[in-house]
């Protein structure tokens, strides 16, 4: 598989090979799914908090006797059946939303994504994007000459979640460059993640060789010969000295015994 390379100023410069075991996945709605929802879940935080009648300030007085007065019992005004009581079943900040997401599901996720939104023609490779001063006008001359290129043409006009910036290494003059775009998002290539990816329309990679390199190495686990796995450390025997039974012991205590005698004698 090879797709286009073009410069910051939309001119083809070259071609790039891409894997096909991140570019050619299949569609799983389901993994992706499930991914999103927990990544989304995991950067939830509650907010909403309400007091129960063990946090209502006040509450400590009987409001009256139990017997005698004709009306019902109670032992506190902060009950939630009062005015100005505890809520029953309310929200609180202490509830936990994370879900636990595992590595070879998450980056699987993310070449899916990868994968769906090379055959959708949302990818775009720049083999460098680089800007001498950290100026909005220069942002803007990069995204219109990005926005010729066939295919990309809302990469400017469109509003909201256009583009997903990812650099091969962090650029300061280029991230405060696109920083008054609302947008475009920019990020680095070891960031990436199929929630943010999901969120705009483009997704411009800087450096393809390198980046698809790394994005290789996520996945890529050495697999352990024979002689690599854990040694097994062998310990030798150690040397067990049988105890002698008991009638051989009685029978040398005795001979010593009979010894001891015969030469007092």
């Amino acid at each position: 598989m090879e797709t286009k390379i073009y410069d910051q100023k939309g001119k083809e410069t070259g071609k790039v090979s891409l894997t096909e075991s991140i570019f050619a996945l299949p569609m799983n709605e389901d993994l992706v799914h499930q991914v999103v929802v927990s990544m989304a879940a995991n950067l939830r935080n509650p907010i909403a908090h309400t007091k129960n009648r063990g946090d209502v300030r006040g509450g400590g007085k009987k409001p009256w006797r139990q017997k005698g007065t004709g009306r019902a019992r109670h032992g506190s005004s902060r009950s939630p059946i009062w005015r100005g009581g505890g809520v029953t079943f309310g929200p609180t900040n202490e509830r936990n939303y994370s879900k636990k997401i595992n590595r070879k599901m998450r980056i699987k996720a993310l070449y899916i994504v990868l994968a769906q939104k090379f055959r959708d023609g949302e990818i775009l490779f720049v083999d460098n994007l680089s800007m001498k001063e950290a100026k909005t006008k220069e942002a803007k001359s990069i995204l219109t000459n990005l926005s010729k290129i066939k295919g990309y043409e809302m990469i400017l006009n469109k509003k909201k979640n256009s583009s997903y910036l990812a650099l091969n290494t962090r650029d300061e003059n280029t991230e405060k460059g696109f920083k008054n775009f609302g947008n475009i998002f920019v990020n680095e290539v070891r960031n990436l993640n199929p929630l943010d990816i999901l969120k705009y329309k483009y997704l411009i990679i800087t450096q393809p060789k390198e980046s698809l390199e790394f994005l290789e190495s996520k996945i890529a686990t050495k697999v352990k010969t024979k002689s690599e796995k854990v040694k097994t450390i062998t310990k030798k025997p150690k040397a067990t000295t049988k105890k002698p039974a008991k009638k051989k012991i009685v029978k040398e205590v005795v001979k010593k015994v009979v010894k001891k005698k015969v030469a007092k004698k």
